[in-house]
């Protein structure tokens, strides 16, 4: 069962991460917001904006894979979608870095009122996913701050120091 340091810890972080996140992408001009690096592979070849409309689409997958894992007993979350969001990946470059940030609030929020709404005992409930496997509740939940910290390092040009461990060992190509 989590204890109530493990899930303060959690909140701290997911704020923390995310904080950090939008303080770069809002420091950052609309213009350059739009440029992708040439040299880069995967999720990194993408410009703030679609990084920006990733982490706001993958926070809604990752919720509904948290809120299936709550209702059954360790279901395959595969085939399980997140809630549309307003500002997709495909439509990132269209909108403005302050239109892209307002999304991924609004998104945190609905996470932070789920993870509100949870009993220290729920944290331990596990859903599998075929890119990464079996985890419970709360590794689905630090999987948000390690996301945006990946992200944020990407969009700042630099190597980041996380990378998920995807079942087969291979980042699977997520563009739209």
């Amino acid at each position: 069962m989590a204890t109530d340091e493990a899930i303060r810890e959690l909140l701290d972080k997911m704020r923390d991460e995310r904080e950090a996140l939008l303080a770069q992408a809002e420091a950052l001009p609309d213009a350059a917001a739009l440029l992708a690096p040439a040299d880069a592979e995967g999720e990194a070849q993408w410009s703030a904006k679609q990084q920006l409309a990733h982490l706001a689409e993958m926070e809604t997958g990752y919720r509904a894979w948290v809120e299936a894992a709550l209702a059954e007993d360790d279901p395959d979350v595969g085939g399980v979608r997140g809630e549309r969001v307003a500002i997709p990946l495909t439509a990132a470059q269209g909108h403005t870095v302050g239109e892209l940030t307002a999304q991924l609030r609004e998104q945190r929020a609905k996470t932070l009122a789920l993870i509100a709404s949870m009993r220290p005992e729920q944290f331990e409930r596990t859903a599998s996913q075929p890119m990464f496997g079996r985890l419970t509740v709360m590794q689905w939940l630090r999987s948000y701050y390690r996301h945006d910290r990946m992200h944020r390092d990407q969009m700042a040009g630099r190597d980041p120091a996380y990378r998920p461990r995807f079942v087969g060992g291979k980042e699977p190509d997520q563009r739209r």
